[in-house]
């Protein structure tokens, strides 16, 4: 072979890995607002009788109003903003934006971090104990959702100085919440059918508010913050993330149907969390008109993740617990991964399903894969390895529920042989 032609293959074969490299390194890791889709138009809503029933996963690259699909980058800001309108206005409640009157104060005596929010003449109060390390910093940091480090060891944080934000979620709305008289409601009284996941999400938003207002006094690294928490908080950890972009890492632990597991899937699966049978206080009431119409909903799981896009996600799950739907959550995650794929960010993105521990208990085998996450995104350690697909369901075809994507044709694939 000529020398001139060994060249000319050895660019062709390596070509593909700059191109991917290339548009990486263009794509962020984090951003510095809260929604970059802010001003975009909000595509049309119907009601439930107008809508398309779509029996397979809907296509994330779909435009809303039926005029096509776009895999550019460049368009996913404007179509990550219409999944967040969809899913604010059929399942969540609208999530209310940054008031205009909030102050933070942080104390060093006590590492207390407090946010006051004003709205309609009436206050509502954060309170989150910070975990600092040693040191001057700044320090990259995990909002642990209920305690400092949510359900994962603590250790794991401080080992690698790492500071721990805990959540205080009930400050904001109760996990069992009575509709109209949380605080929330307070300040926003014509939202008093709002969900949970709404609510919630809204909180850590005006969390990372307060830090942004303290850096003087509490060294964040807000290039560098995570977001982590278990079973209903591993979902209000995908909600959170999704809808503020200036989470870098979401590590959403066990979270089941309403979190990483798409509903639509999860009617296929035994005795699971479906959209009929989660709790109706942690949504809003009108979610549950899709009972018994499922493949109605213009959007499903794999899109609520696929928000978090570009950014990184790890999505933790265990077999052991049936209510988990952790098959669906598994076909779930193959759905969302196309799209950081699509992007050529693909080590941004992982799973692992592991059995044999408890609910919300990191065990031993998982701990690396978490552990990679954290030094890739938190630290900044380029060399971790974060392709992680762990999982027990290789006899699941996931792939009969996004063959149709780009064809416009929303059929279901047949089911293998081997799977009925």
């Amino acid at each position: 072979m000529k020398a001139g032609l060994k060249i000319n293959l050895l660019i062709l074969l390596i070509a593909p890995f700059f191109v991917v490299n290339s548009m990486a390194q263009e794509i962020p890791l984090v951003y510095t607002v809260e929604n970059t889709g802010a001003g975009f138009s909000a595509p049309v809503l119907p009601d439930t009788s107008q809508l398309q029933a779509i029996e397979p996963l809907t296509d994330p690259f779909a435009w809303s109003d039926g005029s096509g699909r776009s895999t550019d980058f460049a368009d996913w800001s404007r179509r990550r903003a219409e999944i967040g309108a969809e899913i604010q206005h059929y399942e969540i409640g609208s999530k209310p934006d940054r008031p205009d009157k909030l102050t933070a104060s942080f104390s060093p005596k006590d590492s207390v971090l407090t946010v006051i929010i004003i709205e309609n003449k009436d206050t509502l109060t954060l309170t989150s104990k910070v975990v600092l390390p040693s040191g001057d910093g700044p320090f990259p940091a995990v909002i642990g959702v209920g305690r400092p480090s949510g359900s994962l060891p603590p250790d794991i944080f401080a080992s690698r100085n790492i500071a721990q934000i805990a959540f205080n979620f009930t400050q904001v709305m109760a996990h069992q919440q009575e509709r109209g008289s949380e605080p929330i409601n307070k300040l926003y009284p014509d939202l008093e059918y709002m969900g949970a996941y709404s609510a919630w999400s809204w909180g850590v938003s005006r969390l990372i508010d307060g830090l942004e207002l303290v850096q003087d006094v509490l060294p964040i690294d807000l290039k560098h913050l995570g977001i982590t928490g278990c079973s209903f908080a591993g979902k209000m950890t995908l909600y959170a993330a999704a809808f503020d972009e200036r989470i870098a890492l979401t590590i959403a632990q066990e979270s089941g149907g309403g979190g990483a597991a798409a509903w639509r899937v999860s009617e296929t699966l035994g005795n699971v969390e479906t959209l009929g049978r989660t709790s109706h206080v942690w949504f809003i009431e009108e979610m549950f008109q899709f009972s018994k119409a499922v493949p109605k909903l213009p959007f499903d799981h794999h899109e609520l993740m696929a928000m978090v896009a570009p950014r990184a996600l790890l999505v933790l799950g265990n077999p052991d617990y049936e209510w988990l739907a952790d098959e669906s959550g598994y076909v779930s995650c193959q759905a969302a991964n196309r799209v950081w794929e699509t992007f050529g960010i693909a080590d941004r993105f992982g799973f692992s399903i592991v059995g044999g521990h408890g609910h919300c208990q990191l065990p031993e085998i998982q701990r690396p894969e978490v552990e990679a996450f954290i030094d890739k995104f938190l630290l900044g350690d380029t060399t971790a390895n974060t392709h992680v697909e762990v999982h027990p369901f290789d006899e699941v075809d996931f792939s009969r529920w996004t063959a149709w994507w780009g064809t416009g044709n929303p059929v279901l694939k047949e089911m293998d042989s081997k799977e009925e």
